[in-house]
């Protein structure tokens, strides 16, 4: 064999060096982001004074139907183009009612055989928390993979305000977090999953409407104020 291609005398070339340096900083990238993904946050009713090094505290939004008598005269009034103030039991409240659960279907309704995909990834009920004139939106995301042997749920959260986009009001976060894993910094990332995850959320056709015609939208204090024109 030519020495030109002997591998003992010359060794790997200054491309294969390189591109395997790329290689080894992308797959750790990717293993610590997996890391922090899937590292468990804390659930508190608020953030210590001291906080504990890396970690990541989740203050779940209150839902007290008490706190939330008013909400549905409110969005009839807001859909009928009134101004309205919310706190987060309402809005909480509202992205998860109490409901009847459908009737049994008649005996002999034939099952349709359930076939378990081999990969999910379902987005639960959003909760809100508002506090300190910032809005925190947060969503559990199951995850399931028969490959990996993983089912498990992480929570998505982001904290921020809303800001005019394409002649509507939309929420626009400040920091983001998936598991324990800061995101903000990766706008492309933190830009995707708000399309996939929270801008994808059902609303009702009348509330979108309504909120298409909002003149201004802001956070003050613990309420979310919607102002008409």
């Amino acid at each position: 064999m030519s020495r030109k291609f002997d591998r003992t005398h010359y060794g790997p070339g200054w491309l294969e060096i390189i591109l395997g340096a790329v290689l080894s900083i992308v797959l750790g990238g990717v293993l610590a982001g997996a890391f922090f993904i899937f590292k468990p946050v804390a659930t508190v009713k608020e953030i210590p004074k001291e906080p504990a090094p890396g970690m990541v505290y989740y203050i779940e939004g209150s839902r007290e139907y008490s706190r939330a008598r008013r909400f549905t005269a409110k969005e009839k009034f807001f859909i009928s183009g009134g101004s309205v103030v919310v706190n987060e039991d309402e809005l909480n409240t509202a992205a998860n009612p109490v409901t009847t659960p459908p009737p049994p279907p008649p005996p002999g309704t034939p099952v349709a055989p359930y076939t378990p995909p081999t990969m999910l990834i379902a987005p639960g009920t959003p909760n809100f928390h508002i506090a300190d004139g910032l809005m925190q939106i947060a969503i559990p995301v199951r995850i399931k993979i028969d490959l990996a042997n993983l089912d498990t749920t992480v929570l998505i959260q982001a904290t921020g305000g809303f800001l005019r986009r394409d002649e509507t009001y939309a929420f626009v976060p400040k920091t983001m977090h998936i598991g324990s894993c800061p995101v903000e910094r990766l706008p492309m990332v933190m830009e995707y999953v708000l399309r996939k995850f929270y801008y994808a959320q059902p609303v009702p056709e009348e509330i979108v409407t309504a909120w298409s015609k909002l003149a201004d939208v802001t956070i003050q204090g613990s309420t979310l104020k919607l102002k008409m024109p």
